[in-house]
């Protein structure tokens, strides 16, 4: 997602250091940052941060964790943290590639992706958020029974997903190939979910697991 630069976006975000994390400084130590030892659930690409604080709080008994690259989208993530009095969620404002430095082994037990960058052209497949670099270093932060769940209106994406993830060693717990068809109850939306479901485009979803070494 972009927004227009914000010139002030860092200092606001550094006045909250005890919620956003912008320059390394908890790299190993997510967890400790919590007042409260719980499973870790993180979302890759929050956007502007509904999904992941909704769940936040309707889960009180699990800590999240955001990871936002756009500090200009930061912004709009932290103003709901803060509105909404959570305690049981943390913001980091970096790239994905960076998750093993953050994150000890096994210490995640759910990723969350939700309509990431589909980056359709062949030459920027490596960026795909499911591509095999990614998908080890999901496996590394992941507990053994660890999920990821993903969501997407591209159907390109969706299909390479599949694909990269079970040429890795993943299978699939759960899959929807038109998620609002039948709707599950706790489905929470993303801003742009429901921008692409309200214009009739199909949103489709999965859940995966690494098989156990």
């Amino acid at each position: 997602m972009r927004m227009r630069n914000k010139p002030w976006a860092l200092d606001y975000l550094n006045e909250h250091s005890d919620i956003v994390d912008t320059d390394g400084q908890r790299v190993g130590q997510i967890g400790e940052w919590f007042d409260d030892d719980k499973p870790i659930h993180i979302e890759i690409g929050s956007g502007m941060g509904k999904f992941i604080t909704t769940l936040a709080e309707q889960n009180p008994d699990i800590n999240y964790v955001s990871i936002e690259r756009d500090k200009n989208v930061m912004i709009r993530i932290l103003d709901k943290v803060r509105d909404k009095s959570l305690t049981n969620i943390k913001l980091i404002c970096n790239d994905a590639v960076d998750l093993k430095d953050y994150f000890k082994q096994h210490e995640v037990e759910r990723i969350y992706l939700n309509f990431s960058d589909p980056w359709p052209k062949k030459r920027h497949t490596k960026r795909r958020l499911t591509y095999k670099t990614f998908l080890e270093i999901y496996q590394y932060i992941l507990e053994e029974d660890g999920e990821i769940h993903f969501k997407t209106d591209n159907r390109g994406l969706f299909s390479y997903s599949l694909e990269s993830m079970s040429q890795y060693g993943m299978y699939f717990t759960k899959l929807h190939l038109n998620l609002h068809e039948d709707e599950p109850s706790d489905n929470v939306h993303t801003e742009y979910e429901q921008k692409f479901s309200d214009k009739g485009s199909r949103i489709y979803r999965m859940e995966a697991r690494f098989h156990k070494k």
